[in-house]
């Protein structure tokens, strides 16, 4: 089985701000598939579903994202989840509004949600795709930036980044990392 995790933060008013790329992504996964999130368990959302002939457990940590590792990490003790088969999907500054990067390991690279289900797993060794946000204007405007309004004329640009993520996760699932590294980045 393989899991599929969405950073973002649970509360209403960032729902639409670019930390919740990850849950975005989830929420296209979702409706694409016509699959319902129902359960609640793990400190999270969830539900277990078929996506291209794969068993996945779909999540949205309710953790807030600098816990998320706590919700990741009980999934993945009460499945036994093998580290080959998590993908965890967030924004990224470093990387520009509709693009992605897929990476089988790797830091943190400062984002508080990497940095917790690295710490509560113990090892940086498993898939993430990071959907580009872009750098604000002016530097000290970061976290505005992450959790604030996002201006109308960005969100087509975002969408296209959550729309290829979506794709990365369908590529992995059907040929895997190495594949989906190939096609995207």
């Amino acid at each position: 089985m393989y899991l599929i995790v969405g950073l973002g933060n649970p509360e209403e008013e960032y729902s639409k701000t670019r930390h919740n790329m990850g849950f975005n992504t989830i929420n296209k996964l979702v409706e694409d598939y016509d699959i319902k999130i129902t359960k609640k368990k793990f400190q999270g959302l969830y539900e277990i579903a078929n996506i291209e002939n794969q068993k996945v457990l779909l999540i949205k940590p309710q953790t807030y994202m600098n816990l998320s590792g706590d919700c990741v990490k009980e999934v993945v003790d009460f499945y036994k989840i093998e580290k080959e088969n998590i993908i965890v999907i967030y924004d990224d500054m470093d990387i520009e509004p509709g693009k992605i990067k897929i990476r089988k390991k790797g830091s943190a690279g400062g984002h508080n949600g990497m940095k917790s289900i690295i710490q509560m797993l113990g090892t940086d060794e498993f898939t993430r795709i990071r959907i580009g946000i872009g750098r604000p204007m002016h530097s000290g405007d970061e976290i505005t930036h992450v959790i604030g309004a996002i201006p109308e004329e960005e969100i087509p640009k975002l969408n296209e980044g959550i729309e290829k993520a979506k794709e990365a996760v369908i590529e992995i699932l059907k040929n895997g990392v190495d594949n989906a590294m190939n096609k995207f980045n």
